[in-house]
């Protein structure tokens, strides 16, 4: 038996060997302790799979559902022998991952809920036995040596990079925390996945190499930055093409969008390798060449089966949103990421992120559908806010050019650019439309399905009075017995086009929402709107020229312009504003400075009142003392006291001593006696410090526990303590913040800080 606290690396077991029972030691991973076993490989359903065929499928999954079972039952060095020494598991298990459908894949959508059961069963087995092998520790007494992990699964192929790409896609949809986890400790315990990850890039860029050269759009050989040679051979495009090509060329690019997508989603930590290849650079030259190309080629190409266009066409639209989201992960965990954290060089991470900004400003389409689903302006702001020493023309002209973008392409930019967009999942790549869009005519698969247009909401009707009513008069020739409401709110439905409404009716396929109407619902009665000079309200309501209300005015003191007879002259020679304004001023001739009032007569006999509380003695020249006697002196009239804050003794001896004291330096005996205006910092600390120990010696004191509201990065998940301390930080922060002034006032009184 396998020795406790020891890694299965090490350990060894004694097996008997043979008909005899000799016994044999032998290391705890080797071929000998391998189970004699045959996984079957995954057989994917058809699509048009019939009874037989199904039934096949069932029994086919089952028997591999059983066998993953059976191996994760297996104790922990028996798993490692089986898994690291049986080919066929490793063939099982990478048959599955070939061939298991994809989101958009059609059998994604089981036929029968026994299909979708056995697929459920397998998928799930299948991913914990991959959560398993990814597992160096399992147990205290079941672990391996994390060097002697790392280079078995490097070195047997447990994992490479196209089996992590393959998980992300697979299992990345409710898994994501527990694949992150997985795949973070799989790079960590084996570096080396980082290198095989940068050719992995390298394969990527080809790949889009090759999607560009199916296309017609480049040459064999040369690179996406080199024009096209004259003599070139001529390539075959997406709308010369096999209509097969079409379709694999189609599944290829979305295929491998949502792959990288889902991948960069559960592992950021891969954004710094595809960024060091220039990936973002190339993604959006890429966007911004082939998204036109195929959106044409879907649209324009006659398909003898609607529903594959209708499939191209939505597959088109997901690869288009999945790369505008890869380049924002990029964005994000490269540049912006590191700015929200306060890394050391923000500087050089925000000069990045413009750089970026700036590098798409030529890719128009790109430009306009980032911008839809990100907007661009709420990185700026947040750029602004985080260091506002950022150019603010530069910034300007980044967002010039995002208007521009948006010009270019021929639509209006929305309100709120990608906000809503985005978190609905509504998300419309602009080389993309959607047929019936933008106030266009349907084009593609629902133009040639007869699918109506959603381009007005109904708020404004784009016909005019004559033309509504000539509408409805054709509509009810036809079908007199529907009342005219119904039939204004089929128009308004269905974009005020009477042949299709018509259609619609006569073949019952109206909106649900029609349906719910009464076919009899007359015209609504259009409200009369009241005058708007019965209820006007206005400030000059009944004044002199209130022609509203008022029958009479006087005209005379009416005019426009200069009044007739009336000359330059004679206007600038009116005076008769100063004449008006003299007696104002002649209050302020005359100014005394002291006026003598005799016994027995008020102030007022003067002109003078008791108290002015307006009046303003800025400028006054008082003479004080000026009146007394040379004699009399300010000494004299009030003697000298000391100060309350150097007075020594009690308060009944200076009372006492207060008329006969004459100033003399004071002499202290000691510092003791001194009333010390600041007391001394050091035997202030040391008073505290005396209240805290005796405060902790008492009984049932308990010292506040530590907290930690810092937590982990963003990202990874926070434990209950870190959110428990943060809502215990939040209730209790107006504890000791800025919120006790009083308190602490009366605390620095009590020192004698601050002088009584």
């Amino acid at each position: 038996m396998a020795c406790a606290r020891v890694p299965l690396d090490e350990q060894e077991v004694t097996e008997p060997r043979g008909p005899l029972g000799r016994e044999r030691t032998l290391p705890a991973l080797h071929p000998d302790r391998k189970e004699e076993r045959c996984f079957v490989p995954y057989k994917p359903l058809p699509n048009d799979s019939s009874p037989p065929q199904v039934e096949e499928f069932l029994e086919h999954a089952k028997f591999m559902a059983e066998d993953l079972e059976w191996l994760l039952a297996l104790p922990h060095d028996k798993f490692w022998c089986q898994v690291v020494f049986d080919e066929s598991l490793q063939k099982c298990l990478d048959s599955y991952l070939c061939h298991a459908p994809r989101g958009l894949d059609p059998a994604s959508l089981p036929s029968s809920p026994a299909v979708a059961d056995m697929q459920r069963t397998l998928h799930r087995a299948v991913f914990m036995t991959f959560l398993r092998m990814a597992t160096h520790k399992e147990s205290k007494e079941n672990f391996l040596t994390p060097a002697v992990f790392g280079e078995i699964i490097y070195e047997n192929f447990l994992f490479d990079i196209p089996k992590i790409l393959d998980l992300c896609v697979l299992f990345g949809k409710g898994n994501s925390q527990l694949l992150h986890k997985m795949i973070d400790n799989i790079f960590t315990q084996q570096p080396s996945y980082y290198s095989d990850l940068d050719e992995t890039v390298t394969s990527v860029l080809q790949v889009f190499d090759t999607i560009l050269e199916r296309c017609g759009l480049q040459c064999e050989g040369a690179t996406a930055m080199e024009p096209l040679k004259l003599s070139a051979h001529s390539q075959p495009t997406a709308m010369t093409m096999s209509q097969q090509d079409l379709v694999d060329l189609v599944l290829y690019l979305c295929d491998s969008t949502t792959t990288i997508h889902a991948f960069l989603d559960i592992f950021p930590a891969a954004c710094s390798s595809f960024q060091s290849h220039g990936f973002l650079n190339r993604l959006a030259s890429f966007y911004e060449t082939v998204v036109p190309d195929m959106e044409k080629a879907v649209r324009k190409r006659n398909f003898d089966d609607k529903g594959l266009q209708e499939d191209l066409w939505k597959r088109v639209s997901h690869s288009c949103r999945r790369m505008v989201e890869i380049a924002h992960l990029l964005l994000q965990h490269t540049c912006l990421q590191p700015i929200l954290e306060g890394a050391e060089n923000t500087q050089t991470f925000a000069e990045e992120l413009l750089q970026y900004f700036t590098s798409f400003l030529p890719e128009k389409r790109f430009l306009s559908d980032y911008d839809e689903q990100f907007p661009i302006a709420d990185d700026i702001s947040l750029l602004q806010q985080a260091l506002p020493v950022i150019d603010e023309t530069r910034t300007s002209y980044l967002l010039q050019g995002v208007e521009s973008a948006w010009d270019s392409v021929g639509r209006q930019r929305p309100q709120a650019a990608g906000g809503s967009a985005a978190a609905s999942g509504d998300f419309k790549p602009l080389g993309v439309r959607q047929p019936g869009e933008g106030g266009e005519s349907p084009r593609g698969a629902e133009a040639m399905l007869g699918a109506p247009r959603k381009g007005d909401n109904g708020a404004l009707c784009p016909v005019s009075t004559a033309e509504l009513e000539s509408l409805l008069s054709c509509i009810r020739d036809l079908l007199p017995d529907l009342g005219e409401g119904f039939l204004l709110a089929c128009l308004q439905e269905y974009d005020y086009n009477s042949e299709l409404v018509i259609n619609n009716i006569l073949e019952d396929r109206l909106a649900p929402n029609l349906e719910k109407l009464d076919r009899s619902m007359p015209r609504p009665v259009k409200e009369e709107l009241p005058d708007v000079l019965s209820s006007r309200s206005n400030v000059f309501d009944d004044d002199e020229f209130d022609v509203f209300h008022r029958d009479q005015v006087d005209k005379s003191r009416i005019w426009r312009g200069r009044r007739k007879g009336e000359s330059a002259r004679e206007m600038l020679n009116d005076k008769q504003h100063i004449a008006e304004q003299r007696a104002r001023y002649q209050t302020y001739e005359t100014v005394v400075d002291e006026v003598v009032v005799e016994p027995g007569t008020s102030a007022a006999n003067y002109g003078l009142d008791d108290y002015d509380d307006e009046y303003d003695d800025t400028y006054d020249i008082n003479q004080v003392g000026a009146n007394d006697l040379d004699q009399d002196s300010l000494l004299n009239r009030r003697p000298f006291t000391i100060p309350q804050v150097l007075r020594t003794g009690n308060k009944q001896d200076l009372d006492n001593e207060e008329s006969e004291f004459t100033f003399e330096p004071l002499l202290f005996q000691n510092n003791d006696n001194r009333d010390q205006f600041v007391q001394d910092p050091a035997l202030l600390r040391e008073r505290a410090e005396a209240r805290r120990a005796a405060m902790q010696q008492r009984k049932g004191y308990r010292p506040e526990p530590p907290t930690n509201v810092v937590g982990k990065p963003k990202g990874q998940g926070q434990t209950l303590e870190t959110y428990l301390d943060r809502r215990k930080k939040e209730a209790n922060k107006s504890r000791g913040a800025n919120h006790n002034r009083r308190v602490m006032a009366d605390r620095k009184r009590n020192k004698g800080m601050i002088p009584s």
